[in-house]
């Protein structure tokens, strides 16, 4: 199964991520917010809807992603592109793509 994992991160554990990568240590599909704010922001309710029902299921033209969540066209354009500005899909020759078969998200929330 080809999994990424969302996670809020510091700057400096990106930096030692990407140091261990350089070193030849594999750290696997990986996407990394500032804040939970911007992680919830930038994966609202029905963009997750959108990643579970593109998940596995190869390049799909957008009119076919908003037929799978029977959602408007127009609706789904702006939050594939959204989600294409955030990294999370790809853009191929044959439409958007979300390459991964599950999502883990992976972050800690602790007192002030």
């Amino acid at each position: 199964m080809k999994t990424i994992t969302l996670s809020v991160t510091s700057r400096t554990e990106v930096q030692r991520r990407a140091l261990a990568a350089f070193g030849g240590k594999a750290q696997g599909a990986h996407l990394s917010f500032d804040s939970p704010e911007l992680l919830w922001k930038t994966l609202t309710a029905k963009r997750w809807e959108l990643l579970q029902a593109m998940a596995g299921n190869g390049p799909l033209s957008i009119r076919e992603v908003a037929r799978r969540v029977e959602r408007d066209v127009k609706a789904v354009h702006s939050d594939v592109h959204a989600l294409l500005d955030a990294g999370v899909l790809n853009k191929t020759e044959k439409g958007v793509e979300f390459p991964y078969d599950a999502v883990h998200v992976d972050f800690l929330l602790k007192a002030a």
